[in-house]
């Protein structure tokens, strides 16, 4: 390990405590405050990320290995912390100079780097991460590489740290280190698994088995947090690419078709063979719209990310209403985005209890006579292009990137979009010059897709 200071030769390795005297009380008399202020704000930002981190769930799915090694290291480093916050308050008398101030600073954001990694890891997309395993390694790697860093620089001859705090220091720092250089191995099975889930169809059971197992999507309520984590990503980013998306739509629609013929009674689902007859089903509440209470047939999602029935949202909003019934949060705009996933989960919850649903026509022609495609959304897409062509620039990206997904969900709803007049719309948009509308990273898509509906047109 290269330390930026010369060792004296008298010294005991790099934890010794005159490590740094050189610097003591640099930035001069009137400099003093103004570094332990600084100081003391980094330390204190640290401290509530070891702390934050202390609360957060033990992690699941396939990165758990690599979280739970992050998080214990971090938290080990709350003793440092502890003694850091007494140095930085004393620094008044001139015992921390500007080298340890930048130093402490950069253990702050290596540990924010890290909580941030963990917390994405603990909200996000369960397949996503396995499918994506190697960049998600590689950006645990970099966080552990930022905090070894931010460990190597800090001057620990003038923070005036208990050698039995060094001691524990030294050893964290040598974990950190080898971290830094070394990559966890994936799972082989799990690997398998999921090529085996892509290249197969259908699917054999007990590879699908494996995998709810290994990713710890076992039951209903994780399909369901698994699907709005799938949504969440790709309405926030919209930079994963589409043979991604439709991979791992098409893997959840399997896990979760494999977990209802496992255990139909999971979570959510009333079993067949329940002794209790001629009895409703209970709906469980993630299905229920929260203005109506009743089940919902046609779901959306607002820009808040709560879900309502479609015809009861259009009602409070076509009443004049600019906030989400449920958190009281003002609207960004008043696109209403079809939940596919929550929709199919639904579906499938009905077909288990005997709850008819609405049929749609299931064919995939156009009726002539009536002009009308079976399976087009034509309502969603009527508000999507009245937004586009009178929305501003936040909700014109929204609609767009709403009638991409609506493209890319049959070719009736691309049939409908091109007759809507879409295409020359989307062109005016990919013209703007917001840079925020000409970088979003759906643009190709956007390309590629009105080429597609002509192509259908046609």
């Amino acid at each position: 390990m290269n330390f930026p200071l010369t060792i004296p030769s008298q010294s005991n390795g790099p934890y010794d405590r005159r490590r740094g005297g050189g610097i003591s009380g640099v930035g001069g008399g009137g400099g003093v405050r103004g570094e332990s202020s600084a100081a003391e704000a980094a330390v204190e930002a640290a401290a509530r990320v070891v702390g934050e981190l202390s609360g957060l769930p033990e992690s699941r799915g396939p990165l758990r290995r690599l979280c739970g090694d992050l998080a214990r290291r971090v938290k080990l480093l709350a003793p440092l912390l502890d003694e850091l916050r007494d140095c930085a308050a004393a620094a008044a008398a001139g015992s921390l100079g500007e080298r340890e101030v930048r130093s402490l600073a950069a253990l702050r954001g290596a540990l924010v780097s890290a909580k941030d990694l963990l917390r994405s890891v603990y909200d996000g997309s369960k397949i996503y991460q396995a499918l994506q395993r190697e960049n998600f390694a590689s950006k645990f790697l970099e966080v552990n590489e930022k905090i070894e860093k931010a460990l190597d620089d800090l001057s620990y001859g003038n923070l005036h740290i208990s050698e039995e705090v060094l001691e524990q220091v030294e050893l964290v720092h040598a974990q950190f280190r080898r971290a830094k250089v070394t990559m966890d191995s994936p799972d082989p099975q799990l690997v398998g698994d999921l090529f085996c889930a892509k290249v197969e169809k259908p699917c054999d059971n007990l590879i699908l088995k494996r995998i709810s197992e290994n990713l710890q999507l076992r039951t209903m309520n994780d399909m369901k947090k698994e699907s709005v984590a799938l949504h969440e990503m790709v309405i926030s980013s919209d930079g994963v690419p589409d043979e991604c998306l439709e991979e791992m739509s098409s893997l959840l629609k399997n896990l979760t078709d494999c977990v209802l013929d496992e255990n139909p009674t999971s979570d959510t689902v009333q079993s067949k063979t329940s002794p209790i007859k001629n009895t409703s089903p209970v709906i469980p509440d993630e299905f229920r719209c929260p203005i109506s209470l009743e089940l919902m047939r046609d779901p959306v999602i607002v820009s808040t990310g709560q879900t309502y029935e479609r015809s009861c949202i259009q009602k409070w909003l076509d009443s004049g209403h600019k906030t989400c019934p449920k958190t009281q949060q003002h609207l960004s705009h008043t696109v209403l985005t079809p939940n596919f996933v929550l929709k199919s989960l639904i579906a499938q919850w009905c077909e288990v209890n005997g709850v008819e649903l609405p049929k749609n026509n299931k064919s995939g022609h156009r009726d002539k006579k009536q002009g009308k495609a079976p399976d087009c959304d034509r309502a969603a897409i009527r508000l999507l292009m009245q937004k586009i062509a009178n929305g501003n620039s936040d909700e014109q990206r929204a609609a767009a990137g709403e009638l991409r997904l609506l493209a890319k969900r049959n070719a009736n709803n691309r049939v409908c979009i091109a007759e809507a007049g879409a295409i020359p719309l989307l062109v005016e948009l990919l013209s703007s010059p917001d840079p925020r509308t000409k970088n979003m990273p759906s643009r190709p898509s956007l390309t590629s897709q009105s080429m597609r509906i002509t192509r259908v047109v046609l």
